[in-house]
């Protein structure tokens, strides 16, 4: 079927970043894998692109772009020959929104230039050890100095996509006591510089997948953040957050479901070429079956996140079909790229196969941005259950 999400723009863009993709990351993909980070200069080529200024005004350096379509171009561009660009995706897909909503001019004058052009690399922290999904349980603190000039910020984060190689972090912080019938208020956003004293990155994780996204522990021992660092109002923080879920989940569910196509395009050429028996691979009817379901299911993946994009760009993508577009997907594309990996037989164990970084990398897909059994709660409760 005809796919029209994209226009003639999208398109010259997905070949501008297809180009930029073959010649400036897949020839050092495996190395950067093996660091554990893409190299800070990638970022800067990155901005050199345009590609951190699409969505940011012009009057600050950007393209002043408004759909979301272009962040969903890269996605698929991407998962279609199984990279990533670090933590960039954090960097535009999550902290931008809340700068751009939420800084005051004299804030956006002083970051978004730099923003746009990688010199300013930024990281969002929420997730505490021990809290998880329950925003409303973080336990790091700012107390306003008494003075009013600084906030004194203490506690730690964990799971901070990019927070190894960031230079401001938007650090979600109680700066009021914990109201037992409402823990939601009180928090705040501060966007830290990360040469703050007492600011530390900590162990830089190991995790299963998205091997060149640098992701740490951040803790804050005493640090002073200026009140003209504080982002938007104070207590405020936590309807912040939510106002974003919807874009950010359904950037989950677009890269999900790009990863399962790109993992059908995989299969179908390791099959072609594979032989076994005399025959290749391709030819057994039950190699042609699972591919055929796959390509099905990535279909009705597609429909639904063309559905949401545009709905997205409309402001009418709600929350619960945001989740319900993540759940899908996410849920959907685990079980599409494990049979893609299974018809590469031993070798797709192999990370030198794109199919196995797809296999480790999607697997987060269905916890972070909220995980599979939050979204149905959302999904479940929107229904009056």
């Amino acid at each position: 079927m005809r796919r029209t999400v994209f226009n003639e723009d999208h398109e010259a863009f997905r070949q501008t970043i297809r180009d930029f993709i073959a010649s400036e990351v897949v020839p050092y993909y495996s190395e950067w894998e093996a660091q554990g980070y893409v190299p800070r200069d990638l970022y800067k080529k990155l901005g050199e692109l345009g590609v951190f200024g699409i969505e940011v005004p012009e009057e600050y350096g950007g393209a002043g772009e408004t759909s979301f379509k272009f962040s969903a171009v890269i996605s698929e561009e991407c998962a279609r020959v199984g990279v990533s660009f670090g933590g960039s995706g954090v960097h535009t897909a999550l902290c931008l929104p809340y700068l751009l909503k939420y800084a005051n001019e004299e804030q956006k004058q002083r970051w978004l230039p730099s923003f746009v052009t990688g010199e300013m690399m930024t990281a969002i922290a929420m997730t505490e050890p021990g809290t998880g999904s329950d925003l409303a349980g973080m336990k790091t603190t700012a107390k306003l100095s008494e003075d009013g000039t600084h906030y004194v910020l203490n506690g730690a984060k964990t799971f901070i996509t990019g927070g190894v190689q960031a230079d401001r972090v938007l650090v979600c912080c109680r700066t009021s006591p914990v109201d037992p019938d409402d823990r939601r208020n009180g928090i705040s956003i501060l966007v830290v510089d990360t040469t703050s004293e007492g600011y530390a990155v900590g162990r830089t994780l190991d995790k299963l997948g998205l091997k060149t996204s640098d992701t740490a522990e951040l803790s804050f021992t005493d640090v002073r953040v200026p009140v003209a660092d504080l982002l938007g109002e104070e207590g405020k923080g936590f309807t912040y957050l939510t106002h974003n879920l919807p874009q950010e989940r359904l950037g989950i569910a677009l890269g999900a479901y790009a990863q399962a196509a790109a993992a059908v395009g995989f299969a179908q050429e390791y099959v072609s070429d594979r032989t076994v028996f005399g025959r290749s691979v391709a030819s057994f009817q039950n190699t042609k079956f699972v591919l055929a379901d796959c390509k099905s299911d990535v279909d009705a993946m597609q429909a639904v996140v063309d559905r949401a994009l545009d709905a997205l760009d409309a402001d009418e993508l709600t929350p619960a079909d945001a989740a319900s577009a993540k759940l899908f997907t996410t849920e959907t594309a685990a079980r599409v790229i494990d049979k893609c990996l299974q018809l590469h037989g031993g070798y797709g164990y192999m990370r030198e196969y794109p199919i196995a970084r797809l296999y480790a990398d999607t697997r987060v897909t269905r916890i972070y941005g909220g995980t599979s059994e939050v979204m149905r709660s959302i999904i479940a409760k929107s229904m009056g259950l």
